[in-house]
């Protein structure tokens, strides 16, 4: 979304009002291209919180989301506090602006938020009218449009008082906190101790804030020693899937870490962006979309010869971990229909991954299908269910091929895939004739595959 205005647009509400101006505002921000256009701004008056801490802490890891939320509350106003209960269900996030007579001020700390909240209130009977309350608000935007300065005179602290205690001391007093006039069942002291030590975390967090980016060239180094491991089993002429399955050498170990490396920072962004408010097609830009598919298409064989290597069946009903739904999910929403192969894609079929990440997962499974058809203690309706499972993965393995869609590494002697492909010829028999046997039948057609020219 663009804005032709040099000014940022501004949405604000008060009471129910900033609920609803919070919410669009959630909606329009996967909108805005943050490099070209001014964030838009969201002010609330009063709201009550909206959201629980999975909203609150996607939104707060992302600064940039962040910042565009300023709510604006007044120790007379009980709005704002008639969803903060024991039960700690819905959570701030954004920076909170607390007033009262003596001034106000920020905090951004959600917990320090939820505490000052419930101590700041006067919850007297006469400041219960709306309408007292609307003009509080009225009066507060008055003193901001006219710049008006107010000069500390807090006396709470002497010069031996650390600088953050002291400034928190001062924030509390400007929003009436003020320690020789609070009730007996507040402890002033303890507010300020529990604020000096959110305020220490909220420092630590910002720093360790989740940063997709800054770890995303640091993983690719693990993605180029797959790759490396990819062609070094090519090589030995059996394909790194079926080389990981059968941990034919030493390095079949090493992947390992870099699988897991891996998955650890894919895992998390997939968490982080299913978190985050979205529209559809926008969880991930565009380059950690492609990462994230590279990723998919080489890590997720490696997990599915792990799964079958243990006994297992049914891999993508089963067994698929979530972030590899996601991704492939996410790419098919951004992605354009498949069409007819072009010159690009035959040209470059000899160094591709196969598109469909759980290929290996269909072999398997025929190659199930293979033994429960050739197994004594296979029912008749086991039989025919194996034989129609055969002839579909017969027509999925084709059409890949047709599309220039999997990688020529299926063709190797020592491939899974071959040993299907062996067992199946004998199951089928030499009277049997598909697209798929006329073209394995031809080893020719192997090596013109690979260059294009099938």
């Amino acid at each position: 979304m663009q804005t032709t205005n040099s000014k940022p647009l501004i949405i604000t509400g008060n009471s129910l009002g900033g609920s609803v101006a919070s919410l669009f505002t959630i909606s329009l921000l996967e909108k805005f291209n943050f490099l070209t256009t001014k964030h838009p701004l969201c002010i609330t008056f009063g709201s009550p919180l909206i959201g629980d801490e999975g909203l609150q802490e996607a939104i707060s890891k992302y600064a940039a989301w962040n910042s565009c939320f300023l709510h604006v509350v007044s120790d007379q106003d009980p709005v704002p506090r008639v969803l903060v209960s024991q039960t700690g269900v819905y959570k701030p996030f954004g920076t909170f602006l607390l007033c009262s007579k003596l001034g106000c001020s920020c905090f951004e700390d959600p917990l320090t938020i939820l505490l000052l909240l419930k101590a700041t209130y006067s919850g007297n009977p006469e400041n219960q009218d709306p309408n007292l309350v609307f003009e509080s608000y009225g009066a507060f935007v008055k003193d901001l449009n006219r710049k008006v300065i107010f000069m500390d005179t807090t006396k709470s602290f002497d010069w031996t008082t650390p600088p953050l205690r002291a400034g928190i001391i001062t924030q509390l007093v400007a929003i009436g906190l003020v320690p020789q006039q609070q009730p007996h069942n507040i402890d002033i002291n303890a507010i300020i101790t529990k604020t000096e030590i959110q305020e220490k975390k909220l420092a630590l967090f910002k720093k360790q804030v989740f940063d997709p980016s800054r770890k995303l060239n640091k993983v690719k180094v693990h993605m180029a020693n797959l790759e490396w491991y990819k062609k070094m089993a090519k090589d030995n002429k059996i394909g790194y899937y079926d080389s990981y399955k059968n941990e034919s050498h030493t390095s079949d170990l090493d992947v390992v870490i870099h699988m897991k490396t891996l998955t650890c920072y894919w895992e998390e962004l997939v968490n982080e962006a299913e978190k985050r408010p979205q529209t559809v097609g926008a969880s991930l830009r565009t380059g950690w979309l492609f990462g994230g598919t590279n990723y998919r298409r080489m890590i997720e064989p490696l997990d599915i010869a792990d799964y079958y290597n243990k006994g297992k069946s049914d891999y993508i009903n089963r067994g698929r971990p979530k972030h590899y739904i996601k991704l492939e999910q996410w790419l098919n929403e951004t992605a354009k229909p498949a069409g007819v192969p072009n010159d690009s894609m035959k040209q470059n079929v000899a160094s591709i991954l196969t598109e469909d990440s759980c290929f290996w997962a269909h072999v398997e499974e025929a190659l199930i299908s293979c033994k429960l058809l050739t197994g004594t203690g296979s029912s008749e309706m086991e039989k025919q269910s194996s034989r129609d499972s055969l002839f579909k993965f017969e027509n999925y393995a084709y059409g890949l091929m047709k599309n220039y869609t999997v990688s020529p590494e299926i063709f190797l002697q020592g491939s899974s895939f071959m040993q299907w492909w062996r067992e199946y010829e004998k199951i089928m028999g030499t009277s049997y004739s598909s697209n798929l046997t006329k073209l394995m039948k031809d080893y020719r057609n192997y090596d013109k595959y690979a260059t294009g020219s099938l």
